[in-house]
């Protein structure tokens, strides 16, 4: 049984997911309760477990609601218990579970926040990276090192390249934009640009983008590649020092 994946817009720019497989529905995410009770509603479908992937509220802030309403359990990093809702299994790496296509495994990949998990379900080629990767983006780094979200991309990065990134914003326009001003001459980057803006202009998500994609065009991803480095300037420094440059290059872009 292959995996049913659901994009439902939340708050003004978050993205929550429902999976729907062999084990049942959960929810990747609950920036808010309303849009996720409608379009589980529109589907007939229950709600089994909610999976948070970090603690900051348009993470969670619908989790309450939604259990209360479904009973349904809540999973979440370990390293963040204390600041997540009740969980009811604290996750940490090598706490893989579940049935064929919906077998997932936790990945640790700090940086946003110092406990930040992706989930990724090798059986189905997906993998839900909330604000770690992101469409030609990465998300800022609040809480840990640049170092630290350089490995976490690095983790993302080594996976296989048909991989779809169910990430947890629709920012790839304002990402497009700044990539273009890394990489202006990267072509694929630039048909990648024209096909988000298409998208936008006509209401429809840019996520799940593909891994194989980002690596062509996500300047986040591309921080160790001579070319990059040559254009900012630093053909000799670290792949950290690069992605720290280009991260707050975006932060004050």
């Amino acid at each position: 049984m292959p995996l049913e994946i659901i994009t439902v817009p939340c708050l003004s720019d978050n993205y929550a997911y429902l999976v729907k497989g062999p084990d049942g529905v959960c929810l990747i995410d609950a920036p808010e309760a309303a849009p996720i009770i409608k379009a589980l509603e529109d589907r007939g479908w229950g709600l089994d477990v909610i999976m948070i992937t970090h603690h900051h509220h348009d993470h969670v802030g619908g989790v309450s609601e939604l259990r209360a309403r479904y009973g349904c359990k809540v999973m979440g990093p370990k390293a963040e218990e204390a600041k997540l809702p009740p969980l009811d299994r604290a996750l940490e790496e090598g706490m893989n579970g579940g049935t064929d296509a919906g077998y997932v495994v936790p990945m640790m990949v700090p940086g946003h926040t110092l406990g930040h998990m992706a989930f990724h379900f090798p059986n189905a080629g997906a993998v839900f990276t909330a604000d770690s990767l992101m469409a030609l983006g990465c998300g800022r780094v609040f809480e840990g090192t640049p170092e630290m979200m350089w490995d976490s991309l690095s983790k993302l990065a080594a996976l296989p390249p048909e991989t779809k990134i169910y990430s947890g914003h629709e920012y790839t326009m304002s990402n497009a934009k700044f990539a273009l001003s890394i990489e202006p001459e990267n072509p694929s980057l630039k048909s990648r640009c024209e096909a988000v803006a298409a998208a936008r202009s006509e209401g429809r998500p840019t996520v799940p983008s593909v891994l194989s994609e980002e690596l062509e065009t996500n300047p986040f991803l591309r921080a160790n590649l001579p070319q990059v480095k040559e254009a900012l300037g630093m053909r000799d420094a670290s792949d950290a020092s690069v992605f720290a440059e280009i991260r707050t290059r975006k932060d004050n872009f």
